[in-house]
């Protein structure tokens, strides 16, 4: 007894002792921190033995954790260690780290699915067997998505340029192409000036503009600046046929490709061609696409440049995974190939409307590496409407398929594992139009049809749905967060599903349906309204959303609530969807875009003489081809109208421009341009779009994602949406009423 009254005054004494207590709760988290960082120290690693051994015991301790059956209380009490665990590990940088949370997500996913074929499967009747199949499979897709796109971009590789060799006779002869097809003169003049202001010997750079128009102020252009100007007679296999028939009128060791909207930097071969040098078997570098333009998600949402754009994530992610397993994509454009490499698997790929993606297929097969480099090369002009962006969307879905068809990666000679891989889940992303309409529909069967498409408790999918959904988010807004805020790809994916799901399912049925169309460019967009032949499937799936909403609401309160389980479950389901789909909506209300020449913000030295010939410095705040704006750094007025002087600089070099005032107030000063000589025109591209600096600071700066940030992004333009939406069909509505009235008045 004496020595049980001991240890409890001990143990009282340690409890009294505070922070120092080992029974203390801040002194156990002290120590779990410390454990925690010397296990994800990589020094720990170093040992080979080591790595076997804890290899070993992973994958058998993974088969136990997807196979092992549990009851609701054990899956939920492992649900609860994984996501303490998973929240505590994401509180760590590093690499270690991430993978870590990587395995706990694929554990769970895996685990999950493994539930679904074992324990799930048991049906009623015959439209829960068909429903219910359909639900699985558009699971299993999602799955595969998930563990490819893991090992895809488990390890960017981050490549960085080789320097160039100061002995400038080494230095290869390059072909800069430019194909243009209906695109107007002013898209394509800057990208030209660039190509020409380059930093590499004349001698060693020709610039092709390959007009597939046949436009004689081309061809004037062409030989006013000192390119090439190339034609052809006809417009087969249209881009790809282009610069196929260009290739033997040109000359130069390597070729790059630019598309004609896209302005390089004067660095641009400096970046990329030392990889060339020092890789023999090298066959492509490319650089990311980079737009100065928002697309319709970024304009019409208004977040241009306040999150990431849609092509962020494969530029600044993806890209740098595949260049790991040396499975970089051409991307058509910001590319630069060995020529006599091209030439040998018959030049740019014919077969498919994606022949840039089917071209770096062909050169894997034959065993040549490619490369990627992540740094901003060149900016280009999105696409300016949701119908443009969606035809856009709708050609590569269907070149995808058509290689998937045709020329698949997972058969055929040349392809490591890895390769294969990685091409498969780039075929297999644009496949998701169905899956995305079945999750768009699944909680609906209940609602309308009283069908049990998963044969469990709602309580039991809960705690085997959960963890899969919420590990795969913290693991994929732990390695995309930079690049895609989460839950943003669902709304690119509703947006999208309806109308790549038929053109994908007919090119795997025949891969010769359809036809190639041209991305336009430069174009804008007069007057705000809202796109109803294009939003029609989003609002057949809002109303059916909203009905299920209002039925299943009917159910949890009025019938069928023996089953206020499924019932909620599957109300949850539908709010998700509806807010989904109401973000959608938002981006089918195009809004006005008149501008032709987009501002480029940048702070450029500057210098503006006055009249007086009094001279100040200053820096720019942005740029454009009709004008600049500048911030003085003190109070000034000038008349409007005022004509002054300009000058940028780059490096020692200084550049004058004749310009006028249109705006002064305070430190901000707006200068408009004259007409510009051709002279001028070629200074004012190298002092602002092809400096090797040019579009650095135009990128948005990188921040941690959350996840329940991106969620409340979404709901807030998702009430947004369908603000717009109510309006636009109110007006319709009030119009279609006034319509006879104003046809009695006539």
């Amino acid at each position: 007894m004496s020595d049980l009254r001991g240890r409890l005054r001990g143990l009282v004494h340690d409890l009294a002792e505070g922070e120092r207590s080992r029974l203390n709760p801040r002194y156990v988290y002290g120590r779990l921190n410390d454990w925690g960082r010397r296990v994800v120290d990589a020094r720990v690693w170093e040992s080979r033995l080591l790595r076997q051994v804890a290899g070993a015991l992973c994958v058998v301790l993974a088969v136990l954790i997807v196979i092992v059956p549990f009851d609701l209380t054990e899956q939920l009490l492992f649900s609860a260690v994984f996501l303490v665990v998973s929240l505590y590990l994401r509180r760590f940088v590093g690499t270690l780290v991430t993978l870590l949370l990587i395995g706990l997500s694929m554990l769970a996913s895996t685990r999950y699915l493994y539930w679904r074929f074992t324990e799930t499967l048991t049906v009623e009747s015959s439209l829960d067997l068909f429903l219910g199949t359909g639900l699985l499979l558009a699971e299993v897709y999602a799955w595969l998505v998930l563990m490819i796109g893991f090992v895809q971009t488990i390890w960017p590789l981050r490549r960085k340029p080789v320097p160039m060799p100061d002995d400038v006779s080494t230095w290869p002869s390059v072909a800069i192409l430019i194909p243009s097809y209906n695109e107007p003169l002013s898209v394509v003049r800057p990208t030209v000036m660039a190509a020409l202001a380059q930093d590499w010997p004349r001698d060693r750079l020709k610039v092709y503009i390959l007009d597939d128009g046949r436009r004689e102020e081309f061809r004037e252009f062409a030989e006013l600046v000192g390119v090439t100007h190339i034609t052809r007679d006809n417009n087969r296999h249209a881009k790809a046929g282009n610069i196929n028939q260009a290739l033997p009128k040109t000359e130069g060791e390597l070729v790059a490709i630019f598309d004609c909207d896209h302005i390089p930097n004067r660095s641009f071969l400096q970046m990329t061609v030392g990889q060339f040098l020092v890789d023999p078997k090298l066959a492509m570098v490319q650089t990311p696409h980079h737009f100065l333009s928002p697309d319709p998600f970024e304009r019409n949402l208004g977040v241009f440049r306040a999150m990431p754009n849609e092509g962020a994530l494969f530029y600044g992610l993806v890209q740098d995974g595949n260049d790991l397993w040396n499975a970089t994509f051409f991307c058509g454009s910001c590319a630069i190939l060995r020529r006599d490499m091209l030439l040998e698997v018959g030049g740019i790929a014919v077969e498919t409307v994606t022949e840039d993606a089917h071209t770096a297929l062909k050169l894997h097969r034959r065993g040549y590496n490619t490369a990627y480099i992540g740094i901003t090369q060149a900016a280009g002009l999105a696409t300016e409407s949701l119908s443009a962006h969606v035809g856009q969307r709708i050609r590569w879905a269907r070149g995808m398929a058509q290689i998937f068809r045709i020329d698949n990666p997972l058969l055929g000679p040349g392809l490591n594992l890895a390769q294969r891989l990685c091409y498969i889940n780039a075929m297999l992303h644009f496949f998701y139009g169905l899956p995305r309409l079945v999750f768009l529909t699944s909680p609906l069967a209940y609602f309308f049809f009283e069908a049990h498409i998963i044969a469990a408790p709602s309580v039991l999918i809960a705690a085997y749905a959960l963890p899969h959904l919420i590990h795969a988010n913290i693991a994929n807004s732990r390695m995309q967060g930079k690049h895609r805020h989460s839950f943003w790809a669902e709304v690119y994916e509703t947006a999208l599903a309806w109308y790549i799901f038929v053109p994908t399912t007919l090119a795997v049925i025949n891969p010769k349906l359809g036809t190639f169309n041209v991305t336009a460019k430069g174009g804008v967009v007069e007057r705000d309204y809202f796109d109803w032949k294009i939003a029609t499937p989003y609002v057949a799936l809002l109303a059916l959303n909203l009905i299920g909403l209002i039925v299943g609401l009917g159910r949890l309160f009025i019938w069928n609530t023996h089953e206020a389980g499924t019932v909620i479950l599957n109300l949850l389901w539908t709010i998700y969807n509806l807010m989904m789909l109401g973000a959608t909506l938002g981006v089918a209300f195009e809004t006005r875009q008149i501008r032709r020449s987009w501002r480029v913000r940048s702070r450029l030295p500057a210098m503006v003489q006055l009249p007086n010939g009094r001279t100040i410095a200053c820096e720019t705040e942005d740029y454009s081809e009709g004008g600049v704006a500048l911030a003085l750094g003190r109070e000034m007025a000038l008349p409007l109208g005022t004509e002054v002087t300009l000058t940028l600089y780059r490096g020692d070099r200084a550049y004058p421009f004749p310009v006028k005032v249109v705006y002064s107030k305070g430190e901000a000063l707006r200068l408009q341009f004259h007409e510009l000589s051709l002279d001028d025109y070629r200074a004012l591209v190298a002092a602002t779009f092809s400096r090797g600096d040019a579009w650095q600071e135009w990128l948005p700066q990188e921040e941690t994602d959350r996840p329940l940030r991106g969620l409340a992004e979404i709901f807030k333009f998702s009430i947004e949406g369908m603000r717009r939406f109510a309006e636009s069909a109110l007006l319709a509505w009030r119009l279609r009423q006034a319509r006879p009235r104003f046809k009695e008045l006539m």
